[in-house]
């Protein structure tokens, strides 16, 4: 049987930006503790959002505990339980964050377009596609190890 050569399908090319704030040694906002709230905020419980990201309580306590001790106003706010149970709820603090970063990562790959688009004709990349003439398109939302992560695949000019 003659060998059949079978063309290889270039990689995608994509765009991650993960923004940080850290002060000395300690992130105190970045892309997981952004999860976190987005997933306190969905569940209700620190408990219940830990859970949803394969993190351990005391993990996402600490990291939050982290993010409050670095905040002028808390990020959430936690009900003792009882009968039910506790509950926590974001702050408006806690909501602010989560707009602000969500509106940083959704906007910066605009406004850097023609820069990413230049470093990324310096890789080898610039070999792959032919579609599309450098431009980055919309972002695309994916999950890594149970956090979402937006990628901005990117077309190079020809």
């Amino acid at each position: 049987m003659p060998n059949k050569k079978i063309p290889l399908k270039k990689p995608a090319i994509d765009v991650e930006f993960r923004l940080r704030i850290t002060v000395g040694e300690t992130h105190v906002i970045g892309p997981g503790k952004i999860a976190l709230l987005e997933a306190v905020r969905t569940h209700g419980s620190i408990t219940a959002a830990a859970r949803s990201l394969g993190m351990s309580y005391p993990k996402a306590w600490r990291l939050l505990d982290e993010l409050n001790q670095h905040l002028k106003f808390p990020a959430m706010h936690s009900a003792k339980g009882g009968e039910t149970g506790g509950h926590t709820t974001l702050t408006t603090v806690g909501e602010e964050l989560i707009r602000h970063y969500r509106n940083i990562e959704l906007t910066l790959p605009q406004t850097c377009a023609n820069s990413i688009q230049g470093m990324v004709r310096l890789t080898r990349a610039q070999e792959a596609p032919e579609e599309g003439v450098g431009v980055v398109r919309p972002p695309v939302e994916r999950e890594r190890h149970h956090r979402r992560v937006v990628h901005h695949p990117v077309s190079l000019a020809r």
